[in-house]
């Protein structure tokens, strides 16, 4: 899937539901997924606990799984890591949002894209080694690359066709309230 595809469909659920959805942002991803731990992995200093909490290489056979099937996070939250790797709002850099000082509204964190290619894939996936499933890890997209063998002409805008973006997918975010018209554009 691609991130239009996964933002499309955050379109679609907001306007069924009534309820604003959308994509988390780099920080509130990573922030999700540590729940509140200061460690490299959410469960510990070490990858030996990550068979208990994630699909990853050494375990997922080539292939995602149903999700809930591994021990979650301290909030409750499953497949953080590994599984699949999960779009975010931001562009990629390789500096992350690390370059801005952290404070204030999720909004105020993000690296808004500028362009139309080049975003950024959290979590790790089925395919991914312990060190790339980390929390701090990070995946920036190479959207020619990873659509590279797409056999429709013109090229797809919903799904990628090359590895590693087969194992990628979302999570949605809603906040309270809606946000003003500019922000949610």
């Amino acid at each position: 899937m691609t991130q239009y595809g996964a933002k499309q469909y955050t379109h679609w659920v907001s306007g069924i539901t009534g309820q604003f959805y959308r994509l988390p942002s780099d920080a509130e991803w990573e922030y999700a997924c540590r729940a509140g731990a200061t460690t490299p992995f959410h469960f510990g200093r070490f990858a030996t606990e990550l068979p208990d909490y994630a699909w990853f290489a050494e375990n997922a056979d080539d292939r995602s799984h149903l999700v809930g099937r591994k021990r979650p996070n301290a909030w409750g939250l499953h497949d953080m890591t590994g599984n699949v790797s999960e779009w975010v709002l931001d562009a990629h850099s390789p500096e992350g949002y690390g370059r801005l000082e952290m404070g204030g509204a999720a909004a105020d964190v993000i690296d808004w894209p500028k362009k139309r290619l080049g975003r950024v894939v959290r979590g790790g996936s089925w395919e991914y080694s312990p060190a790339r499933s980390r929390s701090a890890a990070r995946l920036g997209s190479d959207d020619d690359e990873w659509r590279e063998y797409d056999p429709n002409l013109p090229l797809s805008p919903w799904w990628f066709t090359n590895d590693p973006a087969r194992g990628i997918g979302f999570s949605l975010v809603r906040g309270l309230k809606w946000p003003d018209d500019e922000l949610r554009k």
